[in-house]
């Protein structure tokens, strides 16, 4: 089985070259979502690194599996990875079927709902990301342990502490029951 770093490598040159919306170096995405899953194992972090791998990179899940990487890993990164015959919302819809997934697209939300990451793009295209992050949250937090999506904000997005403590909508975002998590 590869390495925590061993794949952080790969996740560094597969993401060679690439940026984000803001112009930092994309690898930097990948390492903080598999920074807010390391505490929940390694199998999560190693494929917080690889989540966007499949998606916006020439290696394929099967690439992944002959370099080594595990099985597992691999079928959480297939879990995340769009899919031209799903909507957006469909694919949130399907995550949520596979708890370690539903975690890894938490990490990957909780780091695209920075405020600092969003502060340098334009207001329109800032204040539709924030929907579209928040509308999966929506989803995505209630099929999860708030524990576990605590761990993960606390390393990833602190700032989203509050929201999970939050009293939550009547149509099940987040907040529906008094606070979620204690801190």
């Amino acid at each position: 089985m590869k390495t925590l770093a061993e794949v952080d490598a790969l996740a560094d040159r597969a993401h060679a070259g690439q940026v984000d919306k803001t112009g930092v170096p994309y690898v930097e995405h990948v390492r903080a979502v598999a920074a807010g899953l390391a505490p929940l194992g390694t199998h999560l972090a190693m494929a917080g690194l690889l989540h966007d791998v499949v998606e916006d990179t020439d290696w394929t899940a099967e690439r992944l599996r002959a370099d080594g990487i595990p099985d597992r890993v691999v079928a959480l990164v297939e879990a995340v990875t769009n899919r031209a015959d799903l909507t957006y919302e469909e694919k949130i819809r399907r995550i949520t079927a596979d708890p370690d997934a539903t975690l890894v697209k938490i990490a990957d939300n909780a780091h695209n709902s920075r405020a600092d990451r969003s502060a340098a793009l334009p207001p329109d295209q800032r204040e539709r990301l924030a929907a579209k992050y928040r509308a999966a949250r929506a989803v995505l937090w209630p099929a999860a342990d708030p524990d576990r999506i605590a761990t993960i904000l606390r390393v990833v997005n602190p700032d989203l502490l509050a929201e999970l403590d939050a009293p939550r909508d009547p149509s099940g975002g987040p907040g529906t029951d008094g606070p979620r998590h204690t801190s």
